[in-house]
């Protein structure tokens, strides 16, 4: 049996930066949902309510690639008062040929952020004006900020406004801005403000009501809705999806998952309506944006395709850099 290589949160963030390449790699998933023969069952997810905590568990195999990942994904989010962080987990990187485990990523939900933050800027890449300028970001937590950077990788952004439940949050959030990607970023008093002058508006928070209304929408924009991965999660308001050109990352996913979930719930849309995905977009399959005027609403919900695609990426970094441990299982 070949030795299973064992690499640790440093290793991978060293090895995987949220770039471009990360950002293809991601897109290719998508591409593979569209296009090819994809297994990818229904995430598993476990609640633990006493502790506001939420574990997911999602795997896909793409014939693309030799391997497959099974990601294990915990969120618990009273974990900040305790001096710990809300998100970790792991990925479990397997032979998809003999089945036989390759390498155990220990990413502590890296790999995770990094493969979301990038599923935003494929959404961005194709569905946002190619002139957009102006960026909202709701939230402030590491998501708003790795969406953000990736959108800077596909779009050329001049400024960004920042809402957040709190304030001190987004004033953090807007100096990192500040200081890190250079562009001018201000903090705006409600999320209808923010969005009064985006070109794209990135929705990043866990948010059990909606902040985005059909009031905060107008022509041209775009919005990647990225917090609304758990039936209870909604960023969206039903009716402002309604008015709006909606897109998924997979609709059988959304449907239980997503902004379009509430939707459906409130009888805003048919249970069994047709969208498209992003991947047939990508893949010519689907229109995306057909007008400059377009509204467009991409919901994401994350999927075991692009857990699969990252930790691919990532194994054959760790390997080329022959870093990791080497644990000889006999």
């Amino acid at each position: 049996m070949s030795d299973i290589l064992i690499a640790g949160e440093a290793t991978l963030r060293e090895l995987v930066p949220l770039d471009r390449a990360a950002i293809d790699q991601v897109e290719a998933a998508f591409v593979s949902l569209a296009t090819e023969a994809v297994a990818m069952p229904p995430v598993l997810r476990l609640d633990v309510p006493a502790h506001r905590g939420e574990v997911d568990v999602k795997t896909a195999y793409l014939p693309r690639f030799d391997s497959f990942a099974i990601k294990v994904s915990p969120g618990f989010f009273d974990n900040p008062a305790l001096g710990l962080p809300s998100l970790n987990g792991l990925m479990l990187v397997l032979s998809a040929k003999t089945g036989l485990t390759q390498a155990v990523l220990l990413d502590n939900g890296y790999l995770t952020a990094v493969r979301t933050a990038a599923a935003g800027a494929v959404a961005a890449r194709w569905l946002s004006r190619p002139d957009a300028k102006r960026a909202a970001v709701i939230g402030a937590g590491e998501q708003a900020r790795l969406q953000l950077q990736a959108l800077t990788l596909v779009r050329d952004i001049e400024a960004v406004t920042v809402w957040a439940r709190k304030q001190a949050s987004a004033e953090r959030l807007a100096a990192d801005v500040r200081e890190t990607l250079g562009l001018p970023c201000e903090v705006a008093s409600d999320v209808g403000a923010a969005l009064r002058c985006a070109d794209i508006a990135l929705t990043t928070t866990p948010s059990c009501e909606p902040l985005v209304g059909p009031g905060d929408l107008h022509p041209g924009l775009h919005i990647t809705a990225m917090g609304s991965d758990a039936e209870h999660k909604n960023e969206i308001a039903p009716a402002a999806l309604a008015q709006a050109r909606y897109i998924c990352d997979r609709l059988s996913q959304t449907r239980v998952l997503g902004e379009l979930r509430h939707a459906i719930e409130s009888g805003v849309c048919e249970r069994d309506a047709v969208f498209p995905e992003l991947g047939a977009i990508v893949a010519g399959r689907a229109a995306g944006r057909t007008s400059a005027d377009d509204v467009t609403i991409c919901d994401l919900t994350g999927t075991g395709a692009q857990d699969t695609a990252i930790a691919a990426l990532a194994l054959e970094r760790v390997r080329a850099a022959g870093a990791g441990t080497a644990f000889r299982n006999v």
